[in-house]
């Protein structure tokens, strides 16, 4: 073996390393610009593009010394750094959520790991004034030795942690090699067991920095803010001594304090009337560090935050975390983010009104922490450890309770790896500890609880008294034993009830409540999302939380044949152990558009919000949620009124001044019209310039329904008092059908359902299959648990059979009055039900259904009627929910309007196929082929799905580019549809959302009509 066995000793994390440090880059001169372009920097010398790669399948297959210089490297591949060699074609993905892939063994992996030799030539220049030179690792997966020249320069671990090496010695003037040997698994990997794809390789930036000898080696920036100044303490470790002026600029570049370093490298100024920084107004000063040899410029916020009587205060103000939890993840680069994608995800996030991120399990890119300093995100800073593995391990006794219990045995307190996780953990924070953006510390991600713990959070708190600390995980313990919580600031939880947050608050209440996870945002959903943010606002002990999460990881495959990319998830690459499409649960797509439930979020989470409006007067009553900007500062108000969804009377409302979490009365009164659906919608859009947001950016909206003397849409109620003349309605009945004739049509029904089976009106065929009672939607993500118990139930077998069936028939129409029953294999009677089918002379049909539940079943995913209509007929007009799919638990980014679109364009394309783009709370739908179609109408709102595709086909295709489209345009007209919930990783759908009915009545009539 050409390296020694460090990968699997505890004892060495790294070697020949640097001691931690927080991130700058110098330069010769000062340089205001480096955030986001540090390669302007003449003393950065950034080592990424084309390298030299050779993989191999086993540590043991790497015989030659490939690091040594001038050896040989003609055979190897090329590949870019940064990258993770997957994404490059060698080894194989995976996807797992809490398994270990490999045996649990520790300090132990598997002996043939995969490894990747990689081969770099440059030029170095030594420079007079920076004779030093530091070789930075920002992302290496997972450890890996380093060789410059031929000569160790040492080997380091910590994926997502900067490694630092002193290659002074070692570089020569002109031409260089630099060899690195990246293993695919360490002991470290038993502390990296995060929800993620696994992915090897340089994944981060590879650079040098040329140093004085005597320069700055460290500082840390901290500050006490007064009333009217404040206080920054500059602590500053020298490589070697040096003369060093401070200068602190506000943002327009005014000096407001100066002063020069003692010999001890302590100091401390005074800054007079500081604006503070916050994630709504995020005001920087720069800080200059000026050398003899070396500049270097870093950006400070003001800001304070604290916990006072079981409350959270930022900046003196009670505050609420509006957070997401975001990984790096992307379907081209994998773990590879750079500072544009950084951006497209923030710019992202403030557009949908996020003020916090959770960097969610490891610490992000240094850069991504100064952007959010400069762009406005409060931030939890998150240590690169999560060891979930050992709550999987095999338990005879296999019961939740004893895998709590026994979770933190192997890892979390067991001494042997204090030293391992308390590294990591002052790794985050020695980096980035002069960030004004990070809030709070986070030990890590579901590991258990113990003494390696507490002895992270006890130097962590030392070390930073001013920041907070969260780690959800300290509730899993072994219950024998009483552990110490002190440094532990909040009470942190992942997808709970909302009764057992009630609970807590109740019964316990002693440390502020964070959501540092909820709402699991899989698929179709989530659509909890304002039941947990009422929750949130009713107790000042509720700091907030972080949404589950930002986007879904995938691995993109090129394009399929129709036009869709090809995503893959786990188990697509041939892996045995993997989790499925569980990665699958952003907020936005793998390339960032955004799912629907990001749209119910920014709407949920609106900056303002009606608290109430009094129609007769005028006197409307509105809340800032704002945390520290008045609405008169903020956000424009316009307001439209419309009946029945057009437009009758629009403005914009005079100046709204309100304090941060302040209630306002203002008027607006309107000549509300007396017939037709009125409804008051107030549009928020941003008023003040910010670096992401465009002026006028809509940040959400109200919508009111107003009273008047007939509320009913007028559409609707034509339709429904359509009559027309025609011919009497001949009627033919043989033991299977009975046949329905006159002039304009032609309807058939079968006897053995009591169901249409054809439609023909005015010549045209308008059903291509007959129609069914339906009972059954394809399962969404969220419905992974109780699906178990609808096909227990058979629902989705089921099938509509006929008892009785009697036909009246006078000069106005014909009646078909109906027993049947929706029934499954092997299981008793579904539903009983009674159904009238009236038929007018004209073709309309009026149909009444009652339908009773046998008390056995669950809870319907749904109840309506199914047709299968002619493709042509792919042209549709509604009013109600939209434009966006709507629930009825998840249509808060949706508004009743009239909306038309192709039925294709109704489809949301979820990457693993679902249930999909239903509309709540609608009156009419009408579908065309642009001359003649069907119009669907009920005296009470109703919710329905048109779609290329059937639900079998959604539920059959594992992925969207899969899908076959159907022969004909789906029509599902629904009485109700259970509630979509988050219940893939959170708790059951609440009952006010879920179709627990078991005695129900749909009355609904069908208009086939010829336009013109």
């Amino acid at each position: 073996m050409v390296v020694p066995r460090f990968y699997e000793d505890l004892n060495v994390m790294h070697h020949k390393t640097m001691p931690a440090r927080t991130y700058y880059i110098p330069a010769s001169v000062r340089m205001n610009d480096l955030v986001e372009h540090r390669e302007r920097s003449d003393r950065f010398q950034l080592l990424n593009g084309e390298w030299k790669f050779q993989y191999y399948n086993s540590i043991y297959d790497v015989t030659e010394s490939f690091y040594e210089k001038g050896y040989d490297v003609s055979g190897f591949d090329q590949v870019t750094v940064p990258g993770v060699w997957q994404m490059d074609g060698y080894d194989t993905h995976q996807y797992t959520n809490i398994r270990y892939p490999f045996p649990f063994d520790p300090p132990y992996v598997p002996q043939d790991i995969p490894c990747g030799a990689y081969v770099h030539n440059f030029e170095y220049h030594r420079e007079k004034k920076a004779s030093k030179a530091f070789l930075n690792f920002e992302g290496v997966d997972s450890c890996f030795y380093v060789w410059v020249n031929g000569t160790y320069a040492g080997y380091s671990q910590v994926p997502h942690a900067t490694s630092e090496f002193d290659v002074t010695d070692l570089l020569n003037e002109g031409e260089n090699t630099l060899a690195v040997l990246v293993l695919k698994w360490c002991d470290g990997s038993y502390l990296e067991d995060q929800d993620k794809f696994r992915m090897s390789g340089i994944f981060r930036d590879v650079y040098l920095l040329k140093r004085p000898e005597k320069t700055i080696r460290d500082y840390h920036i901290t500050t006490d803010v007064e009333k009217d100044s404040v206080v920054v303490k500059l602590d500053m470790h020298f490589a070697e001594p040096v003369e060093t002026k401070v200068t602190i600029e506000d943002k327009y570049g005014a000096v407001v304090a100066r002063g020069e370093t003692a010999e001890n490298g302590v100091l401390e100024l005074t800054v007079l009337n500081p604006v503070l920084w916050n994630a709504e107004n995020p005001y920087l000063y720069q800080v200059i560090l000026t050398m003899p040899d070396e500049v270097i410029v870093d950006r400070i916020g003001f800001r304070t935050i604290e916990i006072k009587d079981k409350v959270v205060y930022f900046n003196g103000e009670k505050i609420k975390f509006r957070g997401v939890n975001r990984h790096d993840s992307d379907p081209e680069t994998g773990f590879v983010i750079d500072v544009r994608q950084i951006k497209k995800d923030l710019m992202l996030m403030k557009q949908h009104n996020f003020n916090a991120i959770r960097s969610s399990h490891y610490p992000n890119a240094p850069q991504f922490y100064q952007m959010c300093d400069e762009y406005g995100f409060m931030v939890i800073d998150e240590a690169d450890i999560e060891a979930h593995g050992p709550f999987m391990l095999y338990r005879k006794e296999d019961t939740d309770q004893n895998r709590f219990h026994r979770w933190n045995e192997k890892i979390a307190d067991d001494p042997a790896w204090e030293k391992a996780i308390v590294d990591r953990v002052q790794l985050m924070v020695q980096r980035d500890k002069n960030r004004s953006c990070i809030v709070m510390w986070s030990m890590g991600n579901e590991s258990a609880y113990g003494c390696n713990f507490e002895k992270a959070l006890a130097w962590t708190k030392k070390f930073d008294p001013d920041r907070i600390t969260q780690y959800e995980s300290a509730r899993y313990r072994n219950y024998d034993i009483t552990y110490n919580y002190d440094d532990l600031d909040l009470y942190s939880r992942m997808y709970p009830s909302l009764q057992e947050i009630e609970d807590y608050l109740k019964n316990d209440g002693s440390k502020p409540f964070l959501l540092v996870e909820y709402c699991h945002s899989m698929g179709n959903g989530p659509g909890d999302f304002e039941d947990y943010f009422q929750m949130i606002h009713k107790d000042d002990r509720m700091c907030g939380g972080f949404v589950w999460e930002w986007c879904d990881h995938a691995i993109a495959h090129g394009t399929a044949e129709n036009g869709k990319t090809r995503y893959y998830y786990g188990g697509d690459h041939g892996e045995t152990i993997h989790d499925g499409n569980f990665c699958m649960d952003g907020l936005v797509y793998p390339d960032r558009t955004p799912h629907t439930g990001l749209l119910e979020y920014k709407n949920v989470y609106r900056p303002v919000r009606v608290v109430s409006y009094v129609q007769e007067n005028g006197q409307m009553v509105l809340h800032n949620y704002m945390d520290f900007d008045d609405l008169k500062d903020y956000v424009d108000i316009f307001y439209e009124m419309t009946q029945d969804g057009l437009t009758v009377e629009k403005g914009k409302l005079a100046n709204v001044v309100a304090a941060p979490h302040s209630d306002v009365t203002v008027e607006l009164k309107l000549q509300v019209p007396n017939t037709g659906k009125i409804y008051l919608k107030l549009i928020y859009r941003l008023k003040k310039e910010m670096p992401l947001l465009e002026q006028g950016y809509e940040l959400g909206f109200d919508e009111m329904k107003l009273a008047n003397e007939d509320d009913r849409n007028r559409q609707a109620v034509k339709w429904l008092e359509q009559e027309k003349a025609g011919e009497i309605i001949g009627v033919k009945e043989n033991d299977k059908q009975i046949v329905l004739q006159a002039k304009d049509f032609t309807y058939v029904l079968d006897k053995r359902t009591g169901l249409f089976e054809n439609l023909q009106f005015a010549g045209r065929s308008y059903i291509n299959h007959p129609m069914e009672l339906n009972i059954w939607r394809a399962p969404t993500d969220n419905d992974m648990y109780i699906k178990q118990e609808w096909k227990k139930a058979h629902y989705d077998a089921a099938y509509t059979r006929a008892y009785r069936i009697e036909v009246l028939q006078n000069k106005h129409g014909v009646l078909i009055m109906e027993h049947v029953a929706v029934v499954a294999d092997t299981v008793q009677k579904i539903l009983d039900v009674e159904m009238t089918w009236k038929i007018n002379e004209d073709g309309k049909i009026e149909a009444v259904i009652e339908a009773v539940k046998d008390k056995e079943f669950p809870d319907l995913p749904r109840f309506g009627i199914r047709m299968f209509l002619n493709k042509k007929m792919d042209e549709i007009t509604y009013f109600g929910m939209g434009p966006q799919e709507s629930y009825r638990d998840k249509h808060q980014a949706s508004w009743h309007g009239l909306f038309r679109s192709k039925v294709a364009q109704m489809h949301e394309d979820y990457i693993r196929p679902q249930e999909n783009g239903s509309h709540y709370d609608c009156d009419y739908v009408e579908l065309t082929n642009g001359q003649c179609g069907i119009a669907a109408v009920s005296k009470n709102p109703f919710s329905f799905n048109a779609s290329v595709y059937t639900q079998e086909e959604l539920e059959r295709a594992t992925h969207n580019y899969e899908l076959k489209e159907s022969d004909s345009t789906v029509f599902c007209m629904d009485y109700a549809m259970n509630g979509i919930g988050s219940n893939s990783c959170g708790p059951d759908v609440l009952n006010k959302y879920r179709f627990a009915e078991e005695a129900f009545q749909f009355q609904f009539e069908f208009i086939p009509f010829v336009k013109g």
